[in-house]
């Protein structure tokens, strides 16, 4: 397997693991102090989340045939980081601030290294 069609997969089992931790956590805990239509909502996205965990691993382990699934992927997680930025523009950052910025970084640049790893891979693979 090519470097960058690893990068590819690395990140992709990354994401896998943080969405399905994350959306699993998120079931259970739920959205604590809020209304019951708030908390619904919660734990409705934490379902979301989850199974976009599992698409992301199944990509990521069948990484050699994707093709548009990992750009699509990639695409989600990073509306995900602009959602989170326009939040901390329109309502201020969470405490502690250095937690949010840790999950938004991330959700910004990972998005963008699968892209270009991807692309990469796929022209490769286009001229053997």
């Amino acid at each position: 397997m090519p470097a960058s069609q690893r990068v590819v997969q690395v990140c992709l089992l990354l994401l896998a693991a943080i969405g399905m931790f994350g959306g699993a956590l998120q079931m259970v805990l739920g959205q604590p102090d809020t209304t019951p239509r708030l908390d619904n909502v919660h734990r409705f996205m934490a379902g979301i989340y989850f199974g976009s965990g599992l698409i992301a691993l199944w990509a990521g382990l069948t990484v050699r045939r994707q093709g548009a699934l990992v750009f699509l992927i990639a695409l989600a997680v990073f509306l995900g980081g602009l959602g989170r930025l326009v939040s901390m523009s329109q309502v201020g950052l969470p405490e502690p601030a250095a937690v949010w910025l840790g999950y938004l970084v991330p959700e910004l640049l990972v998005p963008c290294i699968i892209i270009i790893a991807h692309l990469v891979a796929g022209r490769r693979a286009a001229s053997v």
